[in-house]
């Protein structure tokens, strides 16, 4: 299995690219990259800018559908030759836990659509796994503007990880903690926003 990290949004509420935000001196995409690559066959980054990311040096995809969000991301990953199913996460995810990666992966069984972690009651959708049989449903869904993954995940087969094995792993559901704003960066990491 391959994973991808979406870093092509538009990240209109910060005043910098939330991928290269650094917790613990280093960029969250540079920590992400590296734990993803100990666990899966690949690690594929989704950005329309791929000059920021050459750096890296892992393999990229931009959105083959020009309606920017997260699905478009992922549809266009999945149509990479090779590819049978992603394990999806955000580029300005922090605090992602190997512990509950693994356990997602090991649940996986290629009858599902997708699979989906649960927590407060709400299905997480930047931390699952997706399928490449849903590429037609979800090209569907993003031509007609339809761009919501919670949505998409109700017309798919979709099998969703109880919140109590993953509070289990993670109590407090930091592996699901996105720096979208200078608020959410104050509240889970504090201090001041660093970029090397």
């Amino acid at each position: 299995m391959d994973a991808l990290i979406l870093a092509g949004g538009e990240n209109k509420r910060m005043p910098v690219i939330k991928a290269f935000i650094e917790v613990n001196r280093r960029r969250i995409i540079d920590s992400n990259v590296e734990l993803l690559k100990r666990m899966f066959n690949r690690v594929i980054i989704c950005t329309n800018n791929p000059e920021l990311y050459f750096y890296i040096g892992v393999p990229m995809v931009g959105d083959i559908i020009d309606y920017r969000s997260p699905m478009t991301g992922i549809f266009s990953a999945l149509t990479i030759p090779g590819i049978s199913g992603l394990f999806v996460i955000a580029c300005d995810m922090p605090f992602i836990n190997a512990i509950l990666v693994k356990y997602i992966v090991d649940k996986w069984k290629d009858e599902w659509d997708a699979l989906i972690p649960i927590f407060k009651g709400k299905p997480q959708p930047l931390h699952g796994i997706y399928s490449k049989k849903i590429i037609k449903s979800m090209e569907k869904e993003i031509k007609h503007g339809r761009r919501s993954l919670i949505e998409f995940l109700r017309k798919i087969n979709v099998s969703y990880i109880n919140d109590g094995e993953v509070r289990s792993i993670d109590p407090e559901g930091k592996s699901f903690v996105n720096i979208n704003t200078l608020r959410d960066f104050e509240k889970e990491i504090g201090g001041k926003i660093c970029l090397g």
